[in-house]
C-alpha cells in the first residue's frame, strides 16, 4: 500500500508517472472524455484541521469526476485529537472509507494515520510539506517548458512547508533549485537534506542561500508564497519588515530569464510578497497552477485507490 505523505518517499519514476497520467486525465477532461469509471464507488474522508479553498474544491471535484464521493470531516466534527487517538481514528475509519486525505499542523500526526490504519493516506498540506502542490507545480512547468530535467527554479521567501516539498520534488526530477530565505526563516534541515540526497541520484544542484536576486539570476522559474502562514497572523507586522526584500517585483524578475514564469501558490497577497503588476502580468501562470491541483491530484488518488 502505498501513501503520499512526503515526496521524498516516491521514486522519480513514480513522480513522473504520477505526472503523466496527470496530463492524460486533463486531456480527457477538457475533451470530455469521461473518466468517471477509474474510481466508481471508491469514498475518500477529507480531514481538515486547516481550512483551504483549492484543496477542498479539487479534492471534492476530483473524486466526482473520477466516479467515487468525498466526505468533509473538520477538525470540530470529529474526536480526532480531542479524546480519540490518531490511531484508533485511523483503524476505525479504514473501516468504512477507501483513502484519507488530510490537511492539519504536525507532519507526525499524517504519519501516525498512515501507519495505524490499513487505507491510502495523501497529506494535504502539514507545517513542514505540502505534496499536491509541487506535484502540481511540476505539471505546469512542463506544460510551460517542455521539460523539467535542467531546469532552474527559484523559490523566494520564507523557508515554508511548500518551500520544503518544492527541494525534494525539484531535485527529485533532476530540476536544480536555488531557494533564498532571510536568516533565521530558512527550509527545515531534514528537508534540505533529503532534496540533496535525490539531487545526488538525478544530477540536480540544490542552492539554500540568503540574496534574492543570486537566487533568481537565470530562472526559468521564479516561485514565492506569502509570508503570513496560517497560524502566523499575530506576527504579521514583524515579518512584513523583514520580508520585504524578498519582495518579487519586475526588478526581481527582471534578473531571470527573459520567458520565466512566475508561481505562487495561492492565496496571495499583492503588493506584500509579489507586486500586482508581476502576479497579474504576462509571466504569470499562477492560475493554471491553482487549476492544476485538480488534475495532479486527481492522478494521485487513482494511483493510491485504483
Amino acid at each position: 500500500m502505498k501513501h503520499l505523505l512526503c515526496l521524498s518517499q516516491w521514486t522519480s519514476e513514480e513522480i513522473n508517472e504520477t505526472l503523466k497520467l496527470a496530463y492524460k486525465l486533463k486531456y480527457e477532461n477538457k475533451n470530455g472524455i469521461r473518466h468517471n469509471h477509474l474510481l466508481k464507488g471508491k469514498s475518500l474522508g477529507l480531514i481538515f484541521s486547516k481550512s483551504s479553498t483549492r484543496t477542498r474544491v479539487s479534492f471534492e471535484v476530483a473524486m466526482y469526476q473520477l466516479g467515487g464521493y468525498s466526505m468533509f470531516l473538520s477538525a470540530n466534527d470529529i474526536q480526532l485529537g480531542r479524546g480519540e487517538t490518531f490511531s484508533d481514528t485511523a483503524k476505525t475509519l479504514s473501516r468504512y472509507i477507501d483513502g484519507i486525505m488530510i490537511r492539519t499542523y504536525k507532519q507526525s500526526d499524517v504519519e501516525e494515520l498512515a501507519a495505524c490504519g490499513n487505507i491510502p493516506v495523501i497529506n494535504g498540506l502539514t507545517d513542514s510539506q505540502h505534496p499536491c502542490q509541487v506535484l502540481a507545480d511540476l505539471q505546469t512547468i512542463k506544460e510551460y517548458k517542455g521539460k523539467l530535467k535542467g531546469l532552474k527554479l527559484a523559490y523566494v521567501g520564507d523557508g515554508n512547508n511548500v518551500a520544503n516539498s518544492l527541494m525534494i520534488g525539484c531535485a527529485k526530477v533532476g530540476m536544480n533549485i536555488s531557494v533564498a530565505t532571510p536568516e533565521g526563516f530558512e527550509c527545515d534541515a531534514q528537508s534540505v537534506k533529503l532534496a540533496k540526497e535525490a539531487a545526488a541520484e538525478t544530477g540536480a544542484i540544490v542552492v539554500n542561500g540568503y540574496d534574492p536576486n543570486e537566487a533568481v539570476k537565470d530562472a526559468d522559474v521564479v516561485y514565492t508564497d506569502t509570508w503570513v502562514s496560517m497560524g502566523m497572523e499575530s506576527e504579521k507586522e514583524k515579518r512584513v519588515k523583514i520580508f520585504m526584500p524578498y519582495q518579487v517585483n519586475k526588478q526581481l524578475m527582471q534578473k531571470a530569464k527573459d520567458d520565466a514564469i512566475f508561481m505562487h501558490c495561492l492565496p496571495a497577497y499583492r503588493d506584500y510578497e509579489v507586486t500586482a503588476d508581476v502576479i497579474d502580468g504576462p509571466q504569470s501562470v499562477v492560475f493554471d497552477e491553482a487549476e492544476n491541483r485538480l488534475h495532479a491530484q486527481k492522478a494521485v488518488l487513482v494511483k493510491l485507490m485504483g
